[in-house]
């Protein structure tokens, strides 16, 4: 890809989400398997899947068609517990939290502690342990259910390097390095980690979807490649776009760039300060000019944050945007708007991550499937 890409690791550029369907192999999410979902779940959607934010997928109608016959499917996705999370790590489990509660699914949350120690030069273990407390609060925060969610630690569970041995024993080097562009200087706790990752794909005997951002389906590819020869499914997946930076419309936000996010445990003020400092608009340079021809949403990262998910209500939306395009709307006007709708959501959030403190334990010890977890023995397919 010449301008723009798109890793695990990086992502640059203005992303081309038609183009990276056809580069990554993926299916676009159809209005006919968004109408099943809401069929099925007798809900209306949420913003993330009506407004296209979740755009691409592996075998969604086959996790509809086990719901519907009754085999049912479980849900897997994770953090890479590396600094803070903003704002754009955080809405796919927004996202993850919808399917759980209404498909009433199990949810496994991998925290790659390890990961991240291998693959961030400058981070310690001990760092991105500390990292994965911090991170796991915000997760909770979201409302998952206590009892059919499994938040773990790779450092903790370390079953995991059990599971994954089958899996490494599946990928040669030249696999990995197709998917991954290792070489003669990646580290190799590095290569082995497509197998640690790849391991609660066989949390249990159902299908498993992953909801996460597009730049994580390398690691997909790879177990779609080799499970059916363990005895288990191919992954399902559910692909999300990336948040914009404040900063403009390329590339994600960023949480070792701090002016190119806002970070979950920002104080709501200074979040303010900052959208209002870095947020880029689509509006023109002057008042009068703005009046006369009017803005463009289709660039201003505000109008974007709006439609991801701080405006709730697609004819409020819409008004917006044609109000802008017609000049009836100054950049400031909107700045102010979504200022107040973040920081009203920090408010709530931070209240909720408070509150998550206490709830830790069950997350990750003592929850119905985090005990049934730390119980069970390796599942026979997978010892062999």
């Amino acid at each position: 890809m010449d301008d723009f890409k798109v890793t695990p690791w990086d992502v640059e550029g203005m992303v081309d989400y038609d183009r990276l369907i056809k580069e990554f192999g993926t299916t676009p999410l159809t209005d006919d398997l968004l109408e099943r979902t809401a069929k099925l779940t007798k809900s209306e959607l949420p913003i993330f899947f009506r407004r296209r934010f979740f755009f691409s997928h592996r075998d969604y109608d086959k996790i509809l068609d086990d719901y519907e016959s009754g085999r049912g499917f479980f849900l897997y996705t994770g953090r890479g517990p590396s600094g803070p999370m903003h704002i754009g790590h955080i809405i796919p489990f927004f996202a993850t939290k919808w399917l759980q509660e209404k498909f009433g699914v199990n949810l496994y949350i991998q925290i790659t502690d390890d990961e991240k120690f291998l693959f961030k030069e400058k981070l310690s273990f001990e760092d991105t342990k500390r990292w994965a407390y911090e991170n796991i609060l915000d997760i909770i925060a979201v409302g998952f259910d206590p009892d059919k969610t499994f938040i773990f630690q790779n450092s903790e569970f370390t079953k995991i390097y059990e599971m994954a041995l089958p899996i490494a024993k599946k990928i040669n080097f030249s696999m990995a390095r197709a998917v991954f562009g290792f070489n003669e200087q990646s580290k190799i706790g590095m290569i082995f980690y497509p197998a640690i990752q790849a391991a609660p794909t066989f949390f249990e005997k159902k299908r498993c979807l992953i909801p996460a951002a597009i730049d994580q389906d390398p690691y997909w590819r790879l177990q779609r490649d080799f499970a059916e020869s363990l005895g288990y499914y191919k992954t399902a997946a559910l692909h999300s776009k990336f948040v914009p930076p404040l900063t403009g419309l390329e590339g994600k936000m960023s949480a070792s760039k701090p002016e190119t996010a806002v970070y979950l445990t920002d104080d709501p003020e200074e979040a303010g300060k900052k959208i209002w400092r870095f947020a880029l608009t689509g509006g023109q340079p002057t008042l009068k000019e703005q009046r006369e021809k009017g803005g463009n949403p289709e660039k201003c990262v505000v109008f974007k944050w709006l439609e991801i998910f701080f405006e709730e209500d697609d004819k409020k939306l819409m008004e917006r945007y044609h109000a802008c395009k017609a000049g009836e709307l100054t950049c400031g006007e909107c700045k102010r708007y979504l200022i107040k709708k973040v920081q009203d959501f920090l408010k709530e959030h931070q209240k909720k991550r408070k509150e998550a403190e206490k709830k830790v334990e069950k997350f990750k010890y003592t929850g119905e499937l985090a005990q049934e977890q730390w119980d069970k023995a390796i599942p026979e397919p997978l010892k062999n």
